[in-house]
């Protein structure tokens, strides 16, 4: 079980309620080993983000995209959340 799961609930709620869950789940399958550059995009944009994100919100999704095995298991939490 992953430490920040209730960040990931709460990101899992919002991309289904706009309609975009299994896209993002896509995107994380498909970007591979890209997402490790995603986070550290995220570590240098942190500063100008954190007005407007809870730098808790950032430091999880850059752990996330840097470690491919919490990449799966988000896009496998947005996947099983898809409503039927």
């Amino acid at each position: 079980m992953y430490s920040n799961q209730h960040i990931w609930r709460v990101w899992v709620e919002k991309a289904h309620r706009w309609g975009y869950g299994d896209e993002i789940a896509a995107l994380l399958e498909a970007a591979g080993p890209l997402t490790a550059l995603g986070a550290q995009i995220i570590y240098l944009a942190t500063p100008f983000l954190s007005p407007v994100l809870p730098s808790s919100h950032l430091d999880t999704l850059a752990e996330l995209l840097e470690q491919p095995d919490q990449t799966r298991a988000f896009a496998a939490l947005l996947r099983e959340g898809t409503p039927q």
